[in-house]
C-alpha cells in the first residue's frame, strides 16, 4: 500500500489520468478535452447545477437545469424573472428555500457585480444563498482556484481512503483536512470534479468497485477490508409525524382554487392547497362553508425534519367565490398539476385517480 503522505502527487495524477477517460456527461459541465482545449465553464451553469444538486441527484436535476437554461440562459434573465415563475419550474425538487435564494443570488450578481459572479471564494461567499460547500465548487469547477471541494461523495472517499472511523456529521473537519492535503494547484476544477465522479460511480455507499479504482493501492479501508462499512454515521433521531388537512375546490367550468403559502418556512412562496396548519391534532380551517367530503385516503410525504399526513377534503368551488388576497383562481387551461410542489401533487393526483 502507498504512503499517502508521501505520494500525494501520484494520486492525483492518477486520479486525473482516470477522469479524462471517465468524466460523466453533463449539460452544465466542460469535460476535460474540452477544458484542455481552452474551453472555460460558464460559472452561471456551474453555480445553478450546484444549488440544484443540494440534497437531490444529478438524474433529478438533469432536466430541471435544461428547462431553466433554456428559458434563462445567463443570470441578468434569471435575475429579471417572476418569482411565482421561478417557483413553478423549480416545484418538484424540494427544498424551496434554495429557489427563493437563487433568485436573491441572481439579483445580487445582476445588480452588484454587473452580471459576472466574483472568481473567489470570499467573494463568493458574500453572495445570498451561497456558503462554504457552494464557494468552494464555484470557485473550483468555474475558475480552477485551488479550493477544496466536500460534498457527500468526497466525505465518503476520504474516509474510505484513511480508513476513518470517526462518525459523520463530528468528523467532517478531519475529513475536510484529509481532502485539503489532496487538492493539487493544477487542473483544481477537474480535480474536484474527478472525486466527486469517483464516489458517484466507484466508491459508491454499497458495493464499492475497489478492483477498478484508481485509489484502490493507497486506500486503508480497503487494505484494512472496512470500506464497505465507511463512512460511520451518528444515528439520526426518529423523525416526528405531524398531521394536516387540504381543500380541492373546483368549480363547474373546471377552475381551481390555490393558495400561496407564506414566503418563509416550507414550501415558502409556492402555490398549493388551502389547507391547516401541520402539527399533531390540526383544527379544521376550510377556505369556505361547504359539504367537504372526505377522500378515505390520505396523503403521505417526508420532510426533512418530519413525516406529515394529510387529509383531503374536496367540494365544488362556488360561483362568484370572492378569494383572499392569499388564494388566486386558477382557470382549467391554466393549471398544471407540475407546478404544485410535490406533496400538494399527491393531494391532486390522489383527487384524480378517486
Amino acid at each position: 500500500m502507498r504512503d499517502l503522505n508521501s505520494d500525494c502527487a501520484a494520486m492525483i495524477r492518477d486520479l486525473l489520468a482516470w477522469y479524462d477517460v471517465h468524466a460523466r456527461e453533463m449539460p452544465w459541465r466542460v469535460g476535460p478535452a474540452k477544458r484542455a482545449a481552452g474551453e472555460r465553464p460558464d460559472p452561471y451553469k456551474v453555480w445553478l447545477s450546484e444549488v440544484m444538486l443540494q440534497q437531490t441527484t444529478v438524474a433529478a436535476v438533469r432536466e430541471y437545469f435544461l428547462r431553466f437554461t433554456k428559458r434563462w440562459p445567463a443570470v441578468p434573465d434569471l435575475a429579471a424573472a417572476e418569482d411565482a415563475d421561478v417557483m413553478s419550474e423549480w416545484a418538484g425538487l424540494g427544498y424551496y428555500a434554495r429557489a427563493r435564494n437563487l433568485l436573491k443570488c441572481a439579483r445580487a450578481v445582476a445588480s452588484d457585480f454587473g452580471g459576472t459572479f466574483p472568481d473567489s471564494y470570499e467573494g463568493l461567499l458574500k453572495l445570498p444563498g451561497i456558503g462554504p460547500y457552494t464557494a468552494a465548487a464555484i470557485s473550483s469547477i468555474a475558475f480552477d482556484r485551488p479550493e477544496t471541494v466536500l460534498d457527500g461523495n468526497v466525505e465518503r472517499v476520504m474516509a474510505r481512503l484513511h480508513n476513518i472511523h470517526e462518525p459523520l456529521p463530528g468528523v467532517k473537519p478531519m475529513l475536510k483536512d484529509r481532502a485539503a492535503e489532496l487538492t493539487p494547484a493544477q487542473r483544481p476544477g477537474d480535480y474536484a470534479q474527478a472525486v466527486m465522479d469517483l464516489g458517484a460511480t466507484i466508491c459508491t455507499p454499497r458495493n464499492p468497485a475497489c478492483g477498478i479504482c484508481p485509489w484502490r493501492d493507497p486506500c486503508a479501508a480497503r487494505a484494512a477490508g472496512t470500506a464497505a462499512e465507511l463512512p460511520r454515521k451518528t444515528p439520526k433521531k426518529p423523525k416526528p409525524t405531524r398531521n394536516g388537512i387540504v381543500y380541492l375546490a373546483k368549480s363547474a367550468d373546471g377552475t381551481w382554487l390555490l393558495e400561496r403559502r407564506p414566503d418563509k418556512g416550507l414550501l415558502g412562496g409556492m402555490l398549493g392547497w388551502p389547507g391547516s396548519e401541520w402539527n399533531e391534532t390540526p383544527a379544521a380551517n376550510p377556505p369556505f362553508a361547504a359539504d367537504w367530503q372526505g377522500m378515505g385516503s390520505e396523503v403521505r410525504h417526508t420532510f426533512t425534519h418530519f413525516h406529515l399526513i394529510l387529509q383531503v377534503m374536496t367540494a365544488e368551488l362556488p360561483a362568484g367565490f370572492n378569494p383572499n388576497p392569499a388564494q388566486e383562481l386558477i382557470p382549467r387551461h391554466d393549471f398544471r398539476p407540475s407546478s404544485l410542489p410535490t406533496v400538494m401533487r399527491k393531494a391532486f393526483d390522489l383527487y384524480q385517480g378517486r
